[in-house]
């Protein structure tokens, strides 16, 4: 497959902003990406770039989101540092709890310009939990406080390796996805999860020990392409007894294909 033939999809940095104690880099703002999820993408054949948050005025060009919305195919939001809670009216319980109010910022703006040119967005952890504050929902900022009797969504000391069962919502997109299928088993590594759902989605699959929302997808089909998940399908391994996660990375790049299809028609 040659390169212009490929689906282009832009990846969400995640931040290090600038630390004088830090060896490298010191006093600089550094922006990647986990490889993980730049890798799972790029098992489709896909070709990922890294969106960097673009100064928007530089002695040497204006690059915008908006320019690389015109020119990418669709976006993924991935995981990283909390959702700042005054993004959803509320201030932190804990002060390390803060958040990372220049990254809501950012990844709001650039999901802003893929859906004004109609570009499918895809989050993943974080993804999920931005774009549901971003269309007017809420968070718990820490699940094991405001809920205490909830399953521990995130243990440090296993990291990928923490498992939990969900239950899909029967006759919903994502169920479609797993025929026959009613209850699976995915990786959790949050402890912030969905509160109030935004009205702009509908909940496809939960959390089945203490019922968290653990996927979402815009309400309206006739809208653009917008879903999400809580758990990571990036780190799924293969001949694990958790969910095959190819189905969900097939349908976002099914519905990028589509949009890209029309655009390119004369």
């Amino acid at each position: 497959m040659i390169a212009a033939s490929r689906l282009k999809i832009g990846l969400s940095a995640c931040f290090s902003h600038a630390d004088a104690s830090r060896p490298l880099f010191i006093g600089k703002t550094l922006q990647y990406v986990e490889q993980s999820i730049a890798h799972w993408l790029m098992s489709s054949g896909a070709m990922v770039v890294m969106v960097p948050c673009p100064t928007g005025s530089t002695q040497r060009g204006d690059v915008t989101y908006a320019h690389y919305a015109d020119w990418l195919d669709g976006l993924v939001l991935h995981g990283g540092d909390d959702v700042w809670p005054g993004s959803y009216g509320e201030d932190p319980l804990r002060a390390q709890w803060t958040g990372d109010r220049m990254r809501d910022d950012y990844d709001k703006a650039l999901v802003a310009a893929f859906e004004a040119r109609g570009k499918p967005v895809f989050g993943v952890c974080r993804g999920l939990q931005l774009l549901n504050v971003a269309y007017g929902g809420t968070l718990y900022q820490d699940i094991s406080t405001q809920l205490p009797d909830s399953f521990v969504h995130r243990d440090a000391s296993v990291y990928d390796l923490n498992f939990h069962s969900i239950d899909l919502v029967q006759g919903t997109r994502l169920a479609s996805l797993y025929p026959g299928v009613q209850r699976a088993r995915v990786n959790s590594i949050h402890h912030q999860a969905i509160k109030d759902l935004s009205p702009e989605f509908e909940a496809e699959a939960f959390s089945v020990s203490d019922g968290i929302i653990e996927a979402i997808r815009r309400r309206d089909p006739s809208r653009s392409y917008m879903a999400a998940l809580q758990w990571h399908p990036e780190f799924h391994r293969a001949g694990a007894d958790t969910i095959d996660d190819a189905p969900v990375l097939d349908d976002f790049l099914s519905a990028v294909a589509a949009v890209k299809a029309r655009s390119d028609q004369p």
